[in-house]
């Protein structure tokens, strides 16, 4: 793509894909149906655009009609389609154009899959929004929810990531939990139960990296 040298992180989602640059600043391209490239319009584009001119982009996470992404002052930012409250602004209005997500400054990692959104800030606590079936929030319920809610009180979460319907994330501790749809056993607890809280994976303490596809997962354990 092009001959630049300065890329950092590239994600892409369906039809569409997003970027950073090493200089902070935020790219995107591909389809634009519900204005998920952030360039204020729906226009389709073929060559990597640049979403405003700011320069303080750090964490990017983009899917199908959605973008979220996390600048250097921790705030989280949100666009493209909404019609589940998947952008947590407390409404289902679509947006063209980044639109931030409440007034904190201590996000540190996003992840989404279609219609629900799930993150972590820096004090390790868990939240979720969106489209909430089969209990994917991990909130005990199959409410959508349009801002985002905590899930549990506990503070010790480190990483997590988001399928089509489903959700798993890995503790401080090592431990490995999963929750949501289970029709293919994707929650990898050894039956096709659905789960609408977090329900922890084994008993192995030693999980490091964790990804969701749309019917699946996989995980990677550190070397002992």
């Amino acid at each position: 793509v092009g001959s630049l040298t300065n890329w950092s992180k590239a994600v892409c989602g369906g039809p569409s894909s997003a970027a950073i640059k090493t200089d902070g600043t935020l790219w995107a391209w591909g389809r634009n149906d519900f204005g998920q490239l952030g360039l204020g319009n729906t226009s389709t584009y073929s060559s990597p655009k640049q979403v405003g001119s700011l320069t303080n982009w750090k964490e990017l996470s983009h899917g199908f009609q959605n973008t979220f992404a996390i600048k250097t002052d921790g705030t989280l930012w949100a666009w493209g389609r909404n019609d589940s409250g998947q952008l947590g602004l407390g409404n289902t209005t679509n947006y063209s154009s980044p639109v931030q997500v409440g007034a904190l400054t201590d996000w540190s990692t996003v992840a989404f899959f279609v219609k629900h959104v799930v993150a972590i800030k820096t004090d390790g606590t868990l939240w979720a929004w969106g489209a909430n079936n089969y209990g994917k929030l991990g909130l005990g319920d199959t409410t959508n929810r349009s801002s985002p809610v905590q899930v549990g009180a506990l503070t010790n979460w480190s990483k997590v990531a988001a399928g089509y319907n489903h959700t798993a994330a890995i503790k401080t501790d090592g431990t490995l939990w999963t929750w949501g749809f289970n029709n293919e056993g994707m929650l990898g607890l050894g039956d096709i139960t659905n789960r609408s809280s977090p329900v922890q994976v084994g008993a192995l303490t030693i999980w490091d990296s964790i990804s969701c596809g749309r019917v699946h997962t996989v995980g990677i354990t550190k070397q002992t």
